[in-house]
């Protein structure tokens, strides 16, 4: 199946998107956090970047759901900074220090480059981690990267926390929409990761996701998804994610037959690891909370997707992660 950007590329159309994209960085309204800032100027935005994107690392990664991961794992390029700041960010490193993370900007080129590369190494698709607040560089970087021979698919890694309005832009460039959907309540999304509405913008920017992709993931013969959309859920401890509240509303809004890839990973970092106010985060989820999860997704009947292994979990999903032993089994695993 051929991505769908190279279909773009060879219409014309996807030159015209990137310049629409870009255009919005004049006054940046590339997230919900529309702070107007003039990044062609390189004026630094609310996410502490500008006109350059910034790239942590990247990498063959072995940790994503079989589907993303395969045999040759996952080409993940993870960039800096962030429009949240979650207090219990995994990627702390990466996403809340963006006086270091301003060393690792660079050229569009650069970026098309490690696409290349990561094609070249075997890898399945090209994962863009934390993308959000450098779409208009991403998909410059994909123009310059389809140019020069790109054929992978590309996968949107996001915390969801997207402009509807930048979503339709990305509309045929996206083959593989990866969300997470972290909170029901929007308090909660303001108290742990600093922004308003998350809810409210999060459920918008999903439903346009699920119009783009519809209900089904499309696999390749070995398994590998070409397309589609796969909904991330994060067991939060003393259910602060709002868990129940969050499946309802995909199975009723969405489809029961979305595909949800429910995670067990959390372990306090960052903040939540060493500040007080935050003590509800301050420990691992319990096995019941996590068994409890299970019975939901049985109780709606939402059996499409991945769930990952209690025990191994809470290590995997970090940018040096080698391991090829996969944290992930299909829920139908679980579901007797």
């Amino acid at each position: 199946m051929e991505p769908g950007y190279l279909r773009l590329l060879n219409s014309g159309e996807l030159q015209d998107r990137v310049e629409r994209l870009e255009a919005l960085l004049s006054a940046c309204t590339i997230c919900p956090k529309e702070c107007g800032n003039n990044r062609l100027k390189d004026e630094i935005a609310a996410c502490y970047s500008g006109r350059l994107p910034i790239v942590s690392s990247y990498t063959p990664h072995f940790g994503e759901e079989p589907c993303l991961s395969g045999t040759r794992g996952a080409g993940n390029i993870f960039f800096g900074n962030c429009n949240l700041r979650c207090v219990y960010c995994q990627n702390y490193q990466i996403s809340q220090t963006w006086k270091e993370q301003r060393k690792n900007e660079l050229s569009h080129e650069r970026l098309a480059d490690m696409m290349l590369e990561l094609d070249r190494r075997g890898c399945h698709n090209i994962g863009f981690v934390s993308p959000t607040h450098f779409v208009p560089q991403m998909t410059r970087a994909i123009l310059i990267a389809a140019e020069k021979g790109l054929h992978l698919p590309i996968v949107y890694n996001t915390n969801a926390y997207d402009s509807v309005e930048v979503l339709r832009l990305l509309d045929g460039i996206i083959d593989i929409y990866l969300p997470d959907l972290k909170y029901a309540d929007s308090d909660a999304g303001f108290q742990y990761s600093k922004v308003r509405n998350y809810t409210l913008y999060a459920r918008n920017a999903v439903k346009e996701m699920q119009r783009q992709m519809g209900d089904e993931l499309i696999l390749d013969n070995d398994g590998l998804m070409k397309r589609g959309l796969l909904i991330r859920l994060l067991v939060l401890p003393n259910d602060i994610a709002g868990l129940e509240e969050n499946l309802r509303w995909i199975h009723d809004e969405l489809s029961p037959k979305t595909a949800i890839s429910l995670m067990a990973q959390y372990y306090p970092t960052n903040k939540a690891a060493t500040d007080e106010r935050y003590i509800l985060l301050s420990r691992r989820i319990s096995e019941g909370e996590w068994f409890r999860a299970i019975s939901l997704m049985n109780e709606l009947g939402m059996d499409d997707g991945f769930m990952q292994e209690y025990e191994s979990a809470s290590y995997y999903y970090r940018p040096d992660f080698k391991d090829k032993e996969k944290p992930f089994r299909d829920i139908r695993d679980f579901q007797d």
